[in-house]
């Protein structure tokens, strides 16, 4: 876990993730519920999300509500976030983390492939936004954070479907921003760079992709989900109350 700042204004304040269950969800899930955050996180992973919950239960104030889901229905998705509102209070922070980088080739991609890959990486983050900002106009504010990918802006390739909707996310997030910013609803983007979470080092990482991703970053670490988690914080806060409709990079220098 990295060491973060404490954020007096997120204590009480109800935060809903997506794809919380493991990786930089399930990192974000804990960094928020150590703050004194109530959260509520979606996930299709019924296993790692109960056993988040357990891990945290006994050592945070209020533990992470879970709540099964998959994202791409989009009326599951609204009843989770309204199911949330009810249970721990109107939402003040969306965190729109949730995606899915499986890899393709282009020109084997199929109309309905194409759809299901927007489905997930895409379309939630929209409609999420739209579910909350209701409740955010009513209490007087909140805090979107979209998450976008650094392998758009790195013209990686292999997954045209995945940085099409992760490049697409910049626009969602400066539109938002206009929309809503009378409202004191903040919107910006997190762009993650390559996070070494469990799946990506299982599925992704070897002696030449590491290789190319040391040379390319200018800090020589290995990026964890506590510092995507450290920076979420920060945008959630109200000590990030002058920034939106900006991007965040977390990719250790790589762009």
């Amino acid at each position: 876990m990295i060491l973060t700042a404490s954020y007096p204004s997120l204590r009480g304040r109800t935060v809903f993730i997506t794809g919380g269950g493991s990786g930089i969800g399930a990192g974000l899930v804990e960094a928020f519920a150590r703050q004194g955050a109530k959260v509520g996180f979606v996930d299709i992973a019924a296993a790692p999300s109960e056993a988040l919950v357990a891990h945290l239960g006994t050592q945070v104030e209020t533990p992470p509500l879970f709540l099964p889901c998959d994202i791409t229905d989009i009326a599951a998705l609204r009843r989770a976030i309204e199911t949330v509102r009810d249970r721990l209070g109107p939402i003040g922070v969306l965190l729109n983390n949730a995606a899915n980088d499986q890899r393709h080739a282009t020109l084997e991609v199929t109309p309905e492939y194409w759809d299901e890959r927007i489905a997930v990486n895409q379309r939630p983050q929209f409609f999420a936004a739209q579910a909350v900002i209701p409740q955010m106009q009513a209490r007087g504010g909140g805090s979107i954070v979209n998450f976008g990918s650094v392998s758009w802006m790195l013209k990686q390739g292999g997954m045209a479907a995945y940085t099409m909707a992760k490049a697409s996310i910049q626009g969602l997030t400066r539109s938002l921003a206009r929309d809503f910013g009378r409202d004191n609803i903040r919107v910006n983007t997190l762009v993650p760079g390559w996070i070494l979470t469990e799946r990506q080092v299982e599925l992704w990482l070897n002696k030449e992709n590491d290789k190319g991703r040391r040379e390319g970053q200018c800090l020589d670490i290995r990026l964890q989900p506590g510092h995507v988690a450290a920076m979420a914080l920060f945008l959630a806060a109200d000590d990030s109350g002058g920034c939106t409709a900006q991007d965040f990079i977390v990719d250790a220098g790589w762009t």
